[in-house]
């Protein structure tokens, strides 16, 4: 699968590395722990960014869910691309950074809850807002990213 910016593809995370014959073996579990490394630091950096967040604007609307979605999109798009066409990196590199830290860090899991529970709690119109801005603006930030990273 791949998205585009442009009139230039960009593969998704390591979906275009998934057949590749290096992912055999030793070159497979090293980039499984690169992504499990990933995936960590990722969690941490999204629990820590959301909370202070949260901390500043308070939990009345998710701010910090949308932050990390939107700063995690503009990531993905920026990272991407520059890894694929101005810094390319090694399968492993590119995994731990993509699929494991930006896998990791944004939360789309936790957006669905929390607009969820807005539309539940009555909160018709902050649910909207939620939806509305997260799709158009992590849409937006990876597009932004994309732009950059070329």
């Amino acid at each position: 699968m791949a998205l585009t910016a442009g009139s230039k593809a960009i593969p998704t995370a390591t979906n275009d590395e998934a057949d590749s014959d290096t992912n055999k073996g030793p070159d497979l579990i090293a980039q499984v722990m690169a992504i499990a490394l990933g995936g960590a630091l990722g969690t941490l950096a999204r629990f820590g960014v959301s909370n202070g967040i949260h901390h500043c604007f308070g939990r009345d609307f998710p701010h910090g869910t949308l932050f990390v979605n939107v700063s995690g999109s503009f990531l993905m798009g920026f990272l991407s691309s520059l890894t694929l066409q101005r810094l390319p990196l090694a399968v492993e590199y590119r995994a731990a950074i993509l699929a494991g830290f930006l896998g990791g860090y944004t939360t789309f899991s936790a957006f669905a809850l929390e607009t969820f529970n807005l539309f539940e709690s009555g909160h018709w119109l902050r649910a909207g807002l939620n939806m509305i801005l997260s799709v158009v603006l992590c849409v937006t930030a990876v597009w932004g990213g994309v732009i950059l990273g070329r």
